[in-house]
């Protein structure tokens, strides 16, 4: 096709006529669409900090904003502890850590199972962690973890019997953070403790919240307010938290130096925001597929979305007496409701959580006590049934024996006969 464009430059000429019109039409839509494009995409993280022998644990470290976090921690040197739902032999986490290993040149990066929708398995991790003596190193603690049901869809319960949302996006991080708590106290002094709670703008629009039960109430439920309910709980709990750290009066007589930030990444294009917006079908799935380039320009991406996270674990500024400050865009905003530093509220917001957990972990001890009991009857009842055969093949093998003799000494009465 070049061959006849030049022969016609040769032969007849280049023609000038150009239509400039619409090339400014068209190089004011592309300056529109990089201009709509640089403000979506956010902030950069300009803080630096080597983390190298910093102790990181991380929830929901393996994908979307929390994947970019783990590893953006992880570059600059720091150990990075992953709690995962699946144990830490599955082909997945193990093919994922060695690769991060490989990408950060960093071979401190591990994952204990902790499954964030079971009481026991927070308590089982938390517990194990706090009674190493001496304390174990902890320099900072992510909360990437999130839960949240597609609009249109029912009320997903835990095995517990507790509300998802609720559970994996608020509950956990209560009852992770109330166990660890003597863990972060005893850091020594000299150290930067950063507690990161990753919370979204929803929170907003969310219903006063009553109690903390309230969530399991179906005639109030509705996937948008779950999710907002849970991100308004936690960061009630997050500012009574740092309260509760402050209050601690340390041996040596310093200042507590474990602070709360609250981090607001912003709409990014990770796996939950695209199970959101298809609403969880097949359907939904196909239109976000066709507007897959509207989601591209309006929404950051999953590294972009952690670079609110990266400085807030990195920069300077949030030092000694700066708990509880919301950041967004790599720099600190205000909080949007006042409730959420309400004293009265995250009162009876600590003692509700208190109760249901305790109600629920009563409940579950009580099951596994009956298991456990049903599995040993199961077990002697098994050791019977083998006993038994024994006894019965020990019988027909008497009987076999004693018969043999009688027919043998029929047959020598017969001979001698």
């Amino acid at each position: 096709m070049i061959i006849p464009l030049i022969a016609e430059a040769i032969f007849n000429g280049i023609s000038f006529d150009i239509d400039y019109w619409n090339i400014l039409k068209i190089v004011a839509l592309v300056a529109v669409i990089v201009l709509v494009k640089l403000y979506c995409r956010g902030a950069t993280n300009l803080a630096e900090r080597q983390l190298h022998s910093k102790v990181v644990i991380v929830t929901g470290g393996t994908t979307g904003i929390g994947a970019e976090t783990t590893l953006g921690l992880a570059q600059r040197g720091a150990q990075i502890v992953l709690l995962t739902r699946q144990p830490a032999s599955d082909p997945f986490i193990v093919d994922y850590i060695e690769d991060l290993r490989t990408r950060t040149n960093n071979e401190l990066i591990y994952a204990e199972q902790v499954d964030l929708a079971s009481t026991h398995s927070i308590r089982k991790f938390a517990t194990k962690w706090i009674d190493n003596a001496p304390p174990r190193r902890l320099d900072m603690i992510v909360l990437c973890a999130a839960s949240q049901t597609p609009p249109g869809k029912p009320m997903a319960l835990t095995n517990e019997g507790i509300e998802e949302t609720w559970m994996v996006n608020y509950l956990a991080n209560f009852h992770l953070l109330s166990i660890l708590s003597p863990a972060i106290r005893a850091q020594p002094p000299d150290r930067d403790v950063r507690i990161l709670f990753t919370t979204c703008s929803s929170y907003i629009s969310s219903p006063v919240l009553e109690d903390g039960e309230e969530a399991l109430d179906a005639k109030k439920w509705s996937p948008g307010k779950a999710y907002a309910r849970s991100k308004l709980a936690l960061m009630v709990f997050g500012q009574a938290f740092q309260k509760h750290l402050d209050a601690y009066k340390r041996p040596d007589g310093l200042p507590m130096n474990a602070r709360v930030v609250f981090v607001d990444p912003g709409y990014s294009r990770t796996s939950g925001m695209r199970r959101w917006l298809s609403r969880g079908t097949l359907w939904g799935l196909a239109l976000y597929v066709l507007l897959w380039h509207q989601a591209w320009l309006f929404l950051k991406s999953a590294e972009q979305g952690a670079q609110s996270l990266l400085y807030a674990a990195m920069d300077v500024t949030l030092g000694r007496g700066n708990g509880g400050k919301l950041i967004k865009e790599c720099i600190e905003v205000d909080l949007a409701r006042k409730d959420v530093r309400d004293e009265e509220t995250a009162k009876k917001l600590w003692q509700a959580s208190e109760k249901l957990i305790e109600r629920v972990e009563r409940e579950e001890a009580v099951k596994r006590a009956l298991k456990k009991k049903e599995m040993a009857e199961q077990e002697v009842a098994q050791e019977d049934v083998g006993k038994g055969s024994g006894t019965d093949a020990g019988n027909v093998a008497e009987k076999t024996a004693s018969g043999n003799k009688k027919s043998k000494s029929k047959k020598s009465k017969k001979a001698a006969a």
